[in-house]
């Protein structure tokens, strides 16, 4: 193809654009549509809302020895209490308000388990620092189970 070939596709191109540009114009609101339906694609999974309970932002890493988070998809609520060992790990509380099958704490390829006990309790004992994420199997009150799982957050 020659120079000229593109220059005749290009304007074909673009004669063909303004027809459907005039026929069938983009609607206004088509982003922001698209831009919702993509948030609240799979929020139970992905999107589970993270609060800090703490008034100081601070992470456990900084001056202050403990954080407190609170994760919610709007059925099930997990509270995480996150403190230093003497070791230099951390040691993660955590209370669950639905029946949890299975708890797990996953930081990149190494991954805890705990069994939840009396009101929903759980622990992880001598976590390293670092990232991680909490992934629970659990039964909602039709007796479906589902999985939960967190955002990922510091330790």
């Amino acid at each position: 193809m020659d120079t000229e070939d593109f220059a005749a596709d290009a304007a074909l191109f673009a004669r063909m654009r303004a027809v459907w540009e005039e026929v069938d114009p983009v609607p206004a609101d088509l982003v922001d549509r698209m831009v919702a339906a993509v948030a609240v694609e799979d929020l139970t999974r992905e999107y589970a809302l993270l609060t800090l309970v703490e008034e100081s932002l601070a992470a456990v890493r900084g001056e202050a020895d403990t954080a407190t988070l609170q994760f919610s998809d709007g059925t099930t609520s997990v509270l995480l209490h996150v403190s230093l060992t003497e070791g230099g790990g951390r040691r993660v509380d955590g209370w669950v308000d639905a029946s949890a099958l299975a708890i797990r704490l996953v930081q990149g390829e190494r991954e805890w388990s705990a069994e939840p006990g009396d009101h929903g309790r759980f622990a992880f004992e001598d976590v390293p620092p670092g990232v991680a994420r909490l992934r629970m199997v659990v039964k909602d009150s039709t007796g479906e189970l589902r999985d939960f799982q967190t955002p990922q957050f510091e330790v």
